[in-house]
Protein backbone atom coordinates (compact mmCIF):
# COMPACT_ATOMS: atom_id res chain seq x y z
CA UNK A 1 0.00 0.00 0.00
CA UNK A 2 1.80 3.49 -1.31
CA UNK A 3 1.56 5.79 2.11
CA UNK A 4 -0.28 8.99 1.33
CA UNK A 5 0.82 12.29 2.86
CA UNK A 6 -2.29 13.61 4.11
CA UNK A 7 -2.77 10.56 6.69
CA UNK A 8 -3.68 11.54 9.91
CA UNK A 9 -1.73 10.33 13.55
CA UNK A 10 -3.20 11.30 16.49
CA UNK A 11 -0.37 13.39 18.39
CA UNK A 12 0.47 12.90 21.99
CA UNK A 13 2.40 14.34 24.68
CA UNK A 14 5.43 12.84 26.07
CA UNK A 15 2.92 11.48 28.61
CA UNK A 16 0.63 9.30 26.55
CA UNK A 17 -2.15 11.73 26.36
CA UNK A 18 -3.91 12.37 22.99
CA UNK A 19 -3.51 15.91 22.39
CA UNK A 20 -4.81 16.20 18.95
CA UNK A 21 -4.48 14.87 14.80
CA UNK A 22 -1.94 15.72 12.20
CA UNK A 23 -0.81 14.76 9.01
CA UNK A 24 2.09 12.46 8.50
CA UNK A 25 3.76 14.83 6.34
CA UNK A 26 3.98 17.17 9.52
CA UNK A 27 4.77 14.35 11.34
CA UNK A 28 7.76 13.43 9.51
CA UNK A 29 9.87 16.42 10.09
CA UNK A 30 8.73 17.45 13.34
CA UNK A 31 9.84 15.70 16.25
CA UNK A 32 7.84 17.69 18.44
CA UNK A 33 4.49 15.92 16.86
CA UNK A 34 4.79 12.62 18.96
CA UNK A 35 2.94 9.54 17.07
CA UNK A 36 2.30 5.68 17.39
CA UNK A 37 3.64 3.05 15.96
CA UNK A 38 3.57 -0.85 16.39
CA UNK A 39 6.20 -3.24 15.41
CA UNK A 40 5.96 -6.69 14.90
CA UNK A 41 9.82 -8.77 15.78
CA UNK A 42 8.47 -12.14 13.23
CA UNK A 43 10.72 -14.81 14.28
CA UNK A 44 11.46 -18.44 12.52
CA UNK A 45 8.97 -20.78 14.36
CA UNK A 46 12.56 -22.12 15.53
CA UNK A 47 13.43 -18.83 16.97
CA UNK A 48 16.76 -18.82 15.88
CA UNK A 49 16.14 -16.39 13.56
CA UNK A 50 14.22 -13.45 12.95
CA UNK A 51 12.60 -11.26 9.56
CA UNK A 52 13.80 -8.52 8.35
CA UNK A 53 12.95 -6.28 5.80
CA UNK A 54 14.63 -3.82 3.31
CA UNK A 55 12.56 -0.76 2.64
CA UNK A 56 11.66 0.65 -0.46
CA UNK A 57 13.67 2.86 -2.18
CA UNK A 58 11.30 4.81 -2.77
CA UNK A 59 10.05 5.19 1.34
CA UNK A 60 10.17 8.54 2.13
CA UNK A 61 12.19 7.62 5.40
CA UNK A 62 15.31 5.50 5.16
CA UNK A 63 15.06 3.95 1.78
CA UNK A 64 17.15 0.64 0.83
CA UNK A 65 17.92 -0.28 4.51
CA UNK A 66 17.22 -2.85 6.17
CA UNK A 67 14.29 -2.79 9.03
CA UNK A 68 12.08 -4.75 11.78
CA UNK A 69 9.85 -7.58 9.54
CA UNK A 70 6.69 -5.07 10.44
CA UNK A 71 5.78 -2.08 11.15
CA UNK A 72 3.23 0.78 10.86
CA UNK A 73 1.88 3.88 12.27
CA UNK A 74 -1.51 3.75 14.16
CA UNK A 75 -4.54 4.90 12.08
CA UNK A 76 -7.02 7.39 14.55
CA UNK A 77 -8.47 5.89 17.32
CA UNK A 78 -6.53 2.58 16.72
CA UNK A 79 -5.18 0.51 19.27
CA UNK A 80 -1.37 -0.68 19.00
CA UNK A 81 -2.19 -4.77 18.70
CA UNK A 82 -4.75 -3.77 16.10
CA UNK A 83 -2.57 -1.73 14.51
CA UNK A 84 0.26 -4.48 14.53
CA UNK A 85 -2.55 -7.29 13.61
CA UNK A 86 -3.60 -5.27 10.40
CA UNK A 87 -0.23 -3.74 9.30
CA UNK A 88 1.16 -8.04 9.57
CA UNK A 89 -1.30 -8.55 6.93
CA UNK A 90 -0.99 -5.23 4.85
CA UNK A 91 2.90 -5.51 4.68
CA UNK A 92 3.82 -9.34 4.74
CA UNK A 93 0.38 -11.23 4.25
CA UNK A 94 0.90 -12.72 7.77
CA UNK A 95 -2.50 -14.33 9.10
CA UNK A 96 -3.85 -11.38 11.55
CA UNK A 97 -4.97 -14.28 13.53
CA UNK A 98 -1.59 -15.38 14.82
CA UNK A 99 -0.89 -15.44 18.37
CA UNK A 100 0.87 -11.83 19.17
CA UNK A 101 2.92 -11.21 21.94
CA UNK A 102 3.75 -7.72 23.53
CA UNK A 103 7.31 -7.44 24.22
CA UNK A 104 8.20 -4.44 25.37
CA UNK A 105 7.73 -0.41 24.81
CA UNK A 106 10.05 2.36 23.38
CA UNK A 107 10.25 6.00 22.38
CA UNK A 108 12.17 6.69 19.25
CA UNK A 109 13.15 10.26 19.09
CA UNK A 110 15.58 11.41 16.42
CA UNK A 111 15.69 14.87 14.28
CA UNK A 112 13.13 13.81 11.93
CA UNK A 113 9.77 12.37 14.16
CA UNK A 114 9.54 11.12 17.32
CA UNK A 115 6.80 7.76 17.90
CA UNK A 116 6.24 5.76 20.91
CA UNK A 117 6.41 2.05 19.81
CA UNK A 118 4.80 -0.72 20.74
CA UNK A 119 6.99 -3.95 20.06
CA UNK A 120 5.29 -7.43 19.49
CA UNK A 121 6.41 -10.75 18.51
CA UNK A 122 4.83 -13.68 16.97
CA UNK A 123 6.48 -16.63 15.53
CA UNK A 124 6.03 -17.65 11.35
CA UNK A 125 7.77 -18.87 8.75
CA UNK A 126 5.79 -17.95 5.62
CA UNK A 127 5.33 -17.57 2.79
CA UNK A 128 4.83 -13.96 2.70
CA UNK A 129 3.86 -11.94 0.40
CA UNK A 130 5.32 -8.19 0.80
CA UNK A 131 3.76 -5.39 -1.50
CA UNK A 132 6.55 -4.18 -4.26
CA UNK A 133 5.94 -0.42 -3.79
CA UNK A 134 6.78 -0.95 -0.04
CA UNK A 135 9.35 -3.53 0.61
CA UNK A 136 12.11 -4.25 -1.81
CA UNK A 137 13.44 -7.85 -0.07
CA UNK A 138 12.55 -10.09 3.21
CA UNK A 139 14.97 -12.49 4.52
CA UNK A 140 15.83 -13.97 7.78
CA UNK A 141 18.73 -13.37 9.82
CA UNK A 142 20.84 -14.84 12.42
CA UNK A 143 22.20 -13.72 15.71
CA UNK A 144 25.69 -13.82 14.33
CA UNK A 145 24.01 -12.31 10.73
CA UNK A 146 22.49 -9.28 12.91
CA UNK A 147 25.64 -8.74 15.00
CA UNK A 148 27.96 -8.70 12.12
CA UNK A 149 25.63 -5.81 10.25
CA UNK A 150 24.93 -4.00 13.14
CA UNK A 151 27.08 -0.47 12.55
CA UNK A 152 27.31 -0.43 9.18
CA UNK A 153 24.55 1.61 7.75
CA UNK A 154 22.78 -1.63 6.32
CA UNK A 155 20.42 -1.24 9.41
CA UNK A 156 17.75 1.73 10.08
CA UNK A 157 18.86 3.43 12.98
CA UNK A 158 15.47 2.38 14.42
CA UNK A 159 16.16 -1.22 14.18
CA UNK A 160 19.68 -0.80 15.67
CA UNK A 161 17.79 0.75 18.52
CA UNK A 162 15.12 -1.83 18.46
CA UNK A 163 17.58 -4.63 17.93
CA UNK A 164 19.63 -3.49 21.09
CA UNK A 165 16.34 -3.28 23.14
CA UNK A 166 15.66 -6.74 22.48
CA UNK A 167 19.24 -7.98 23.48
CA UNK A 168 18.78 -5.63 26.69
CA UNK A 169 15.08 -7.46 26.99
CA UNK A 170 17.05 -11.01 26.34
CA UNK A 171 14.97 -12.06 23.83
CA UNK A 172 17.81 -12.02 20.83
CA UNK A 173 20.82 -13.97 22.28
CA UNK A 174 23.99 -14.71 20.79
Amino acid sequence: MKTDSSELFDVYDEQGNRIGLAPRRECHGNPRLIHRTAHVVVFSTDRRRILLQMRAMTKDIQPGKWDTAVGGHLSPCEEWEAAARREMGEELGIPETLQLRLLFHSKIRNTVESEDVAVFATDFDGPFHPPADEIDEVRFWTADELRAATGTGAFTPNLEHELQLLRQHGILTE
